[in-house]
């Protein structure tokens, strides 16, 4: 059987922002929060950690520099050495100038494609994973916040209680 859910359901963000806080400094554990787009300081409120996708992109960054790089000195100098406008061929440092632009552009490219499929994988929105998004009106008016009773060390009814303390429109559960 699967566990209870309780959703409190907002039409403003502030309001939710607010509810919230009050739910917070009450003792009450907010699993997660669906809305249309993004709440500023909503975050350290509920307890989420700051997301490290900034680290992934470094180093997805560096795989790219370092494939461009090692690519480039493999063609332009050991496979196919070619004497083009008086241009050195023999060493990647002399070459390095003129391996710059290409080298940034493949680590950004490596950088943003590394980051989009970990965020997928990541929060599993792969193409053909089922959503997970209680209310379809999240997408366009309303914010949803869940709270499961077991992460609480209070009762479903109170925790409904103190969700009526709040300007909650309605709220449900399942």
């Amino acid at each position: 059987m699967a566990d209870k859910k309780i959703y409190a359901i907002y039409d403003d963000d502030y309001v939710l922002l607010e509810s919230a806080k009050h739910l917070v400094s009450k003792g009450i554990f907010i699993r997660d929060v669906f809305s249309p787009f993004p709440i500023h300081g909503l975050d350290p409120v509920i307890g989420l950690k700051r997301t490290r996708i900034a680290i992934t992109a470094f180093i997805y960054g560096m795989i790219g520099v370092s494939l461009a790089l090692t690519g480039m000195w493999f063609f332009s100098i050991q496979d196919w050495p070619m004497n083009i406008g008086g241009k050195p061929n023999f060493s990647l440092w002399d070459n390095l100038p003129a391996f710059i632009p290409v080298t940034f552009e493949f680590g950004v490219l490596c950088a943003a494609h590394g980051m989009a499929i970990t965020y997928l994988l990541r929060n599993w929105t792969l193409p053909g994973f089922k959503a997970h998004n209680p209310y379809l009106r999240t997408t366009d008016d309303r914010f949803v916040m869940e709270i499961h009773p077991h992460d609480n060390s209070v009762s479903a009814e109170d925790i409904k209680a103190l969700i009526n303390e709040t300007c909650v429109l309605e709220i449900d559960e399942k």
